[in-house]
């Protein structure tokens, strides 16, 4: 499977994500860099986690406007696999392809700490690999990750089964301690309607080998490289 991996002023999540996509799982993966327009011949798309463009005027709201995100989006109405983690899902969010807004965390700092995720829905092209109820644990890294949408998008989103992770204890326990970003109704990662866009604050390429502590995301990769494989 060929990824394309976003480079933005800022970035410092690309070369992890690069990593685990070329030198753990064995796929073709290249950089990006936001002034391109050609991301022809790429199967998936990885906005990476970061700080694009420094977080000016509000996380993502001028990566939104970069060179390459004309490409992205007119790929990911296509059916394009597009995926965004932690700045990656802001990015998301202010370019339309996945609803709601990531604010300022509830608590006003900066949290960078393990957290615990319950996948919700293992239908989806990024959990196919995971089992229902799974608990995965990853890293956070974010100021700005508290998802908020109004009720009737929250309902929406509930009802479609496209919340996908949700933050919740080591025990699986949805409670709001569990959240490190204040959360609406503990959401971790949601995809769009039409199951190709996926957004996550939490970095599964940072927990993709167990010298990390953790190897829980490798499963959301190997679910995106097996979907490629299967006729939706």
């Amino acid at each position: 499977m060929r990824f394309g991996i976003v480079v933005f002023p800022g970035s410092n999540c690309d070369h992890d994500c690069y990593h685990v996509l070329k030198h753990v799982l064995r796929q073709e993966a290249r950089f990006i860099w936001h002034k391109e327009r050609d991301i022809s011949g790429c199967d998936a798309i990885v906005l990476p986690g970061g700080f694009s463009y420094g977080d000016y005027l509000r996380t993502g709201a001028i990566a939104r406007f970069s060179p390459v995100m004309e490409e992205v989006i007119p790929f990911a109405h296509r059916g394009g696999l597009v995926v965004g983690i932690c700045n990656g899902f802001q990015i998301l969010c202010e370019a339309g392809l996945l609803p709601g807004a990531l604010m300022r965390n509830a608590h006003i700092r900066f949290s960078s700490r393990q957290i615990h995720l319950r996948v919700e829905n293992t239908d989806t092209r990024f959990t196919g690999k995971c089992s229902a109820a799974d608990i995965l644990k990853m890293p956070v890294a974010h100021g700005d990750g508290n998802f908020f949408a109004d009720s009737a998008t929250l309902d929406e989103l509930e009802e479609s089964k496209r919340v996908i992770f949700r933050y919740c204890n080591s025990s699986g326990e949805i409670e709001p301690d569990a959240s490190p970003n204040g959360a609406a109704r503990n959401i971790a990662g949601i995809v769009n309607a039409e199951g190709n866009v996926m957004g996550l604050m939490p970095h599964p390429e940072r927990a993709s080998e167990t010298v990390l502590g953790s190897a829980d995301g490798i499963k959301i990769f190997e679910s995106i490289i097996s979907s490629a494989a299967t006729p939706r």
